[in-house]
């Protein structure tokens, strides 16, 4: 692990994975597109309509739902990532003497509408892991998310947050015919993909109370042995908490 660009403004840190060959970059600036990708990604302007916009907004729960049905055996990897990037996640099982798997409770609730004080106290939770979740909620409707959880979250406790970032591999893939709004998509199964910039998503938490600790961009170059492929990951991970009571 070393250090490049170190500044009081820029600090970029870069870990070379010897796992699979790629790298891993963290900082505050953002992906350079190539003269090609900018051009390309200037052109496609055109919206989805309205019309049909509408309609995805309507079947989105049955489209994800769709799509978990389709991918439930062979999509999601333990990657190991999640406690390597977030401490909080280890320190929080490792030292509350209360953890048990006994103890978990399980439910399903729709963020942007379904109220988490019918399942959690207030003021109750220690953390609480946004990953690849906000990305797939229209952007209108992400800040009922995080108003939610302000409430159940635990004065000087933390949101740990990772998902997509501004010009991600995943973005730059998308055809024309695709573009649903600013940094938002459409796949082909209906779903939809959100693209997230360092300063709109620090304005996103913050407008709700939120104070931020660490946001940065993670760019990380993947490599596909077999193919020969080396494809550019953007990734925004972030960390944001509650404020203490004021007195």
């Amino acid at each position: 692990m070393f250090q490049e660009n170190s500044s009081a403004n820029c600090l970029n840190i870069i870990t070379t994975s010897t796992e699979d060959g790629a790298f891993q970059k963290k900082g505050h600036s953002a992906r350079v597109l190539s003269p090609e990708e900018a051009e390309r990604l200037a052109k496609d302007q055109v919206l989805v309509s309205e019309f049909k916009q509408l309609k995805l907004e309507k079947e989105a729960q049955k489209n994800w739902d769709l799509f978990y049905k389709r991918n439930s055996t062979n999509f999601f990897k333990d990657r190991h990532w999640t406690t390597r990037e977030f401490e909080e996640l280890k320190a929080c099982r490792e030292k509350n003497a209360l953890y048990s798997t006994e103890r978990c409770k399980v439910f399903q609730c729709d963020l942007t509408k379904d109220d988490l004080l019918e399942n959690i106290p207030a003021d109750s939770v220690d953390v609480v892991m946004l990953i690849f979740v906000l990305s797939a909620i229209h952007p209108d409707k992400m800040h009922l998310v995080l108003k939610n959880i302000y409430k159940v979250l635990r004065p000087g406790k933390c949101v740990l947050f990772r998902d997509y970032g501004l010009y991600d591999h995943a973005m730059l893939r998308f055809k024309s015919g695709s573009k649903l709004g600013e940094n938002f998509y459409v796949r082909q199964d209906g779903t939809r993909s959100y693209f997230f910039t360092e300063e709109f998503l620090s304005q996103l938490f913050k407008a709700e109370g939120y104070e931020q600790v660490v946001n940065e961009y993670v760019q990380r170059e993947t490599v596909n042995r077999k193919e020969d492929l080396r494809v550019p990951r953007v990734f925004l991970q972030s960390k944001f908490q509650k404020p203490f009571n004021k007195t």
